[in-house]
């Protein structure tokens, strides 16, 4: 007969404890290395979607083309010009007022269309862009300065909000010089 009873033997354990820390651990970090990547792009805010319709016709003296080649060359109504002197015509086209035969008759009717091809650097089509809507915003400001001696930005944060309706008094000087961009699609070579 044996004196010693026979052990029996136990099953490893994994501490839990330590295995919670961990677990915690690979938590922070995967946290703290992880970015998150934000959306990047140009606002703008597209009218909304219409039944499929017919573009209306415009008159190729109120159309200001404006086309930029995968080299970044600028041409405005055929002719090649700098991104720096776009400002200057998309103005004179808007404020024609029908005084020169080859642009707009008149603010309201003016259109600069924008079109480029699909080689073009981002970096050229916002600074195209940009001056594009800058002598828009550049019209509207002159104009609030005229007629209300202040800038435009200041006139828009201004307008007063009916109390009644809740809707806003209309802009004026929106109404008078509309943004009318139009984007094309560009051109596949």
């Amino acid at each position: 007969m044996p004196l010693l009873k026979p052990r029996k033997k136990r099953d490893a354990e994994i501490p839990s404890s330590s295995m919670a820390d961990i677990a915690f651990l690979l938590l922070i970090f995967f946290l703290v290395t992880t970015t998150i990547n934000a959306d990047k792009g140009i606002y703008m805010q597209l009218p909304p979607k219409l039944d499929e319709q017919e573009p209306p016709e415009i008159n190729q003296r109120n159309l200001l083309n404006v086309l930029v080649n995968a080299n970044g060359v600028v041409l405005i109504d055929n002719e090649v010009t700098n991104v720096a002197a776009i400002r200057d015509i998309v103005k004179r086209h808007i404020l024609n007022n029908g005084r020169e035969p080859q642009l707009s008759t008149s603010p309201d009717k003016a259109v600069t269309s924008f079109k480029t091809k699909r080689g073009l650097p981002y970096e050229t089509y916002i600074a195209v862009l940009d001056e594009i809507k800058s002598a828009y915003n550049d019209v509207r400001d002159q104009a609030a300065q005229q007629e209300f001696g202040m800038p435009y930005g200041e006139y828009k944060a201004r307008l007063a909000e009916d109390p009644d309706t809740g809707e806003t008094e209309p802009d004026v000087i929106a109404e008078r010089y509309p943004l009318k961009i139009s984007l094309a699609e560009p051109d596949p070579d």
